[in-house]
């Protein structure tokens, strides 16, 4: 796998909420990017310099920093839409190419470059914010039917990345849970919420959810 961008996000009104701003749009930029682990929860600091995201209770921190999506998947959804996906419409900082994001195992690790280590926390789950920027009806649900969500990571070793970077795996976990799975346990087949209650590599908000889910059968 090798990344195809590194996309830092424009901050731009957001009229699918009120009074605030998104980052979901993202550009590729040239050169070196500095990617680190945010230092603080809350305040919309993400892995890579010079990008936030700014709706802070549902996005950012530590198991957000960085947000991967692939290319065949892109180009996947160019076929669904009829339209062109340019690298980092989905609001992704990392565009991949040759490496199935969404076959990722949860606490997967990812050497990117000669320098940054990143690590699979958590699936995307789509937002109203996403369905407006992409401005399809119905977005949400058909997103969430294809389960292809791509990968938030969280930055274990920092560095720099750059468009071209390889991208290698450095540990795969043995548990089997990957971003996909996780992902439909979540949305659209809970019966599969327990396979997630011991997965440590998961957000502890992710955990807590699936256990409750779990015990309450819902």
């Amino acid at each position: 796998m090798k990344l195809l961008s590194v996309n830092i996000g424009r901050p731009r009104t957001n009229p699918w909420k009120t009074s605030t701003l998104t980052g979901i749009d993202k550009r590729p930029v040239d050169g070196p990017v500095p990617v680190a682990a945010p230092e603080s929860e809350g305040t919309g600091e993400v892995g890579l310099a010079g990008d936030r995201v700014h709706d802070v209770r549902s996005h950012g921190g530590a198991d957000q920093a960085v947000y991967a999506y692939a290319r065949e998947d892109l180009d996947y959804w160019q076929g669904e839409l009829g339209r062109p996906l340019p690298d980092g419409v989905f609001g992704e900082n990392l565009t991949t190419a040759g490496g199935d994001v969404n076959g990722a195992l949860i606490g997967e690790r990812w050497r990117v470059g000669p320098d940054v280590l990143l690590e699979v926390s958590c699936p995307r789950i789509p937002c109203g914010t996403f369905q407006g920027w992409l401005d399809e009806a119905g977005w949400i649900k058909r997103f969430t039917r294809a389960a292809r969500p791509g990968a938030y990571l969280r930055v274990i070793e920092p560095g720099e990345i750059r468009a071209g970077d390889a991208v290698e795996l450095a540990h795969r976990p043995g548990h089997g849970v990957t971003v996909a799975m996780s992902f439909r346990a979540l949305t659209t087949e809970p019966g599969l919420l327990p396979r997630l209650v011991p997965i440590e590599a998961l957000p502890h908000y992710v955990r807590d959810v699936a256990r409750k889910r779990s015990d309450t059968g819902r």
